[in-house]
């Protein structure tokens, strides 16, 4: 049976991202609670996990880092598809369910900042503690008085917590994007057939040129190939060095895609194609 590792514990957005998927795809896999992001993709790489479910953006937070930082620098990872999760935050209590009461929440940084209007106008003088994962936040809350947790509704529930208030981030379109990551060995074939919804490009470029950057997106633009996002992360090397993502829809077609990626490599320190790969939404 195929194992999947998500980000733990129980009632973490990871956890009721890949049920979601499990029961869409129909797909007969087991999930694997790993303590962080970093492990779950470790364990991917060395091959004790056949994927790993990670969130890589959040719509109003932006990207998460260590998801990011960790693919650049792995040449046997590589992208199996995106599922993009629409984000509820719940704010859960111990029975009976008394707000006025609550002098502490908890939550993960970011939910935090994703119900940050949300706290301003109704716990003012609460105090804010950000944990490692909603679901600790509601274990917490479950051996603690007059304190709330914003969690996902199965984190609390759980813990025996209840329903305080519900759908509280304060955009209604609040979304995270998932990227199942696998295993690629190092001799694998480049991928020259995209099909998929997308490709993802990794590559340093020379920043102390001007215009290169420039330079590099025009080979995109000038055989039609679409750009849906651009990020940037430090090179860890020197000042001032940096990487660039790249996705990329796959419309323009495999002539278009191959000649694209192999002008950027060219203006490129280094290139990686991270895969070719659909996208769900849920």
């Amino acid at each position: 049976m195929k194992t999947l590792g998500i980000l733990g514990p129980k009632g973490t957005h990871s956890e009721e991202a890949a049920l979601w998927l499990k029961k869409f795809t129909r797909e007969d896999f087991k999930l694997e609670i790993c303590a962080d992001i970093f492990d779950v993709l470790t364990a991917v790489k060395e091959r004790r996990l056949d994927a790993g479910l990670v969130p890589v953006e959040n719509s109003l937070e932006g990207s998460i880092n260590i998801t990011l930082d960790t693919l650049a620098r792995s040449d046997t990872l590589t992208v199996s598809r995106e599922l993009v999760w629409q984000v509820k935050n719940f704010l859960m209590t111990k029975p009976p369910v008394d707000v006025q009461a609550v002098k502490k929440i908890y939550s993960h940084a970011q939910p935090l900042a994703q119900c940050r209007k949300f706290l301003h106008n109704n716990f003012p003088d609460a105090e804010i503690v950000a944990t490692t994962s909603t679901a600790r936040a509601a274990e917490l809350v479950a051996a603690e008085e007059n304190s709330a947790a914003i969690c996902t509704e199965r984190a609390g529930k759980l813990n025996g917590l209840i329903v305080a208030a519900k759908d509280i981030q304060d955009n209604p379109h609040n979304s995270t994007r998932f990227f199942e990551i696998r295993y690629k060995p190092r001799d694998a074939a480049p991928v020259t057939h995209f099909d998929g919804d997308k490709v993802l490009i990794i590559c340093q470029i020379d920043g102390s040129r001007a215009g290169s950057l420039c330079e590099v997106l025009n080979e995109f633009a000038k055989r039609g190939v679409n750009m849906t996002r651009i990020e940037s992360r430090p090179a860890r090397t020197i000042l001032g060095a940096y990487i660039f993502f790249f996705d990329l829809e796959t419309d323009a077609g495999d002539d278009a895609l191959n000649e694209a990626i192999r002008a950027v490599y060219d203006r490129s320190i280094w290139l990686k194609n991270l895969g070719v790969f659909p996208v769900i939404h849920a």
